[in-house]
């Protein structure tokens, strides 16, 4: 079994160079960290926003349906108007148009968090709607 002495005079501990690599790989290596847990931040938060959005345009597509099957008919058009969900207002847009089918009018409904007209949308979502409702049997 091999002891370690220690001679008089002799010191333990990092020598300078030692301690300079040692500040240097924190030096790299943290910025890059801190770059990732920002990265997973916006990620996380452009997420929950792109999942209201989803909410606020199925919301939007369910009141259309609704209006259609009272009124029996779907007019083309745009309509614009807000909402708020989680605090925050959002923007919404749904234009119904005729398709190439007799009866069937397709609604997009496209929303953004920001009262913009560009190209900003969070959450664009199509549906079709049966514009000419039929009474049923009796």
């Amino acid at each position: 079994m091999k002891r370690w002495i220690k001679h008089p005079g002799q010191q333990a501990g990092f020598t300078l160079i030692e301690v300079m690599v040692a500040l240097t790989v924190v030096a790299v290596t943290l910025p890059a960290l801190l770059f990732l847990l920002s990265q997973q931040i916006d990620g996380t938060a452009y997420l929950r926003d792109r999942s209201v959005a989803q909410w606020v345009a199925a919301d939007r597509v369910a009141e259309v349906r609704l209006v259609t099957a009272k009124l029996r008919r779907a007019e083309s058009g745009v309509i614009a108007g807000e909402s708020v969900r989680a605090g925050r207002t959002w923007y919404w847009r749904s234009e119904i148009q005729e398709t190439p089918v007799p009866g069937f009018m397709r609604l997009t409904v496209t929303v953004t968090g920001e009262d913009a007209d560009d190209d900003s949308s969070l959450f664009t979502l199509d549906a079709f709607l049966n514009a000419e409702v039929v009474d049923g049997p009796g």
